[in-house]
């Protein structure tokens, strides 16, 4: 855990990296009710292409080849930072579709699954990004 980086910072008037629906809201309130405190990570590819994976919070290992977005209805979200080489000029929403994955995200057994649609910054919004951080982010 790397907690020295982590000094708090206020991200108000920030653009943010990645964002979260109503949709998917609704369902990391049942996941956290079931599950506690959660995590996300941007797949890069391997059982379920590059779809959003949530998990008990710290049961998947963040280390500094991570970086922490942000926070999205109370849970991080990492992704690797080789992955984050192609998608630092786009900014993230998470949704959530009807269907079942085949990845090991806890909304699989429900019978849905989180979607990442993504958009370009524009070069303003670009100005204005919040930061990213390397490593386990403790609290936003």
């Amino acid at each position: 855990m790397i907690k020295s980086q982590w000094a708090s910072s206020k991200t108000d008037n920030m653009i943010t990296r990645v964002k979260i629906t109503d949709k998917a809201k609704a369902i990391i309130d049942i996941l956290s009710a079931k599950h506690g405190e959660l995590m996300f990570h941007q797949s890069g590819g391997c059982c379920d292409g590059s779809s959003p994976m949530c998990f008990p919070q710290g049961e998947l290992m963040i280390n500094e080849n991570d970086v922490c977005l942000g926070n999205i209805h109370g849970c991080n979200f990492y992704m690797s930072t080789d992955q984050f080489e192609y998608w630092k000029h786009t900014q993230l929403t998470i949704d959530v579709v009807q269907g079942r994955g085949a990845s090991f995200s806890l909304e699989i057994p429900m019978g849905v699954r989180f979607i990442t649609k993504s958009r370009i910054f524009t070069e303003q919004e670009l100005k204005e990004l919040g930061p990213i951080y390397k490593g386990e982010r403790i609290s936003f």
